[in-house]
């Protein structure tokens, strides 16, 4: 199978369109971004280093040269403009889960990478949106008869953190940070969500506008099964971390099998209770 023949995930020129809507729009919605910059900010903290040479992949380019100046802006397209080996930390910046090929993309962050240099990836995945994308698949079933793909549907943290390794990535870790987010009623929310460049831009959507009875039996649903003890609506955002580091001479290895000159009974100070013979043995 040929690039061309992959079934495509993602429409990519509906995507630049909803991204470049929500950068007109007067009251952008940037929580999510701002999260994502206080997470990095965070594990950079931890990381006892500095860099010199960074790159952000992202589809919000004007947020991100503001957050951080010094790094290199790089679009979220299919082949990242990264040249190998050019930069000491690469931060994948909420757009992996808008990835046709999420491996690809890590892939390419990887070779953009010194040796022992950092990959820093953030993503939407695990329960993000599910209570909505529930809400749509039932009052669309009820009044249409059958279902179009409305809502992303999210990677699971496990799943997310194996990619690391699969891209070649050492010492990967993976986490998550849930946000509830209250809204005064779900049509509050969708506005949200265009206002932020995550309206649906799937390549299997309908072309046409969703009828104004679906999204207001949605809305009705929503509204009752995740209404908050306040009255509001909550919604909610699994924002996930990636961490990998591209290979160097200096990380730490592990040892061959067989080497340990240390009993581990001893290393414990446990005693060891010999297990009785089997029969037969």
């Amino acid at each position: 199978m040929t690039p061309d023949d992959r079934p495509r995930l993602t429409d990519r020129a509906a995507l630049a369109a909803n991204r470049r809507r929500a950068r007109r729009a007067p009251d952008p919605a940037l929580f999510l971004l701002q999260d994502t910059a206080a997470e990095l900010q965070e594990r950079l903290s931890d990381v006892k280093r500095s860099f010199t040479r960074p790159a952000v992949v992202t589809g919000h380019p004007d947020f991100w040269a503001e957050t951080l100046p010094s790094a290199r802006i790089v679009d979220d397209a299919e082949t990242l403009d990264l040249r190998e080996g050019a930069h000491d930390l690469v931060v994948h910046a909420l757009a992996l889960h808008w990835a046709d090929d999420p491996v690809g993309q890590l892939v390419q962050s990887r070779r953009a990478l010194v040796p022992d240099g950092l990959f820093l990836g953030f993503t939407l995945g695990g329960q993000t949106l599910a209570g909505l994308r529930a809400a749509l698949a039932e009052a669309e079933a009820a009044l249409r008869g059958g279902l179009s793909p409305r809502v992303l549907p999210m990677g699971e943290i496990r799943d997310l953190g194996a990619l690391v390794q699969r891209a070649g990535l050492v010492m990967p870790v993976a986490d998550v940070f849930t946000r509830t987010v209250s809204y005064q009623n779900t049509l509050h929310l969708m506005r949200d969500l265009r206002a932020m460049g995550e309206a649906n831009a799937l390549a299997g959507r309908a072309r046409h506008f969703t009828r104004r009875d679906v999204l207001m039996r949605a809305a009705e649903i929503h509204d009752r099964t995740h209404a908050l003890p306040d009255g509001r609506v909550g919604a909610r955002f699994d924002l996930i971390s990636l961490t990998g580091w591209a290979p160097g001479p200096d990380q730490p290895q592990p040892k061959r099998p067989g080497s340990a000159s240390v009993r581990l009974a001893d290393a414990l100070g446990s005693r060891e209770t010999p297990l009785p013979d089997r029969p037969g043995d």
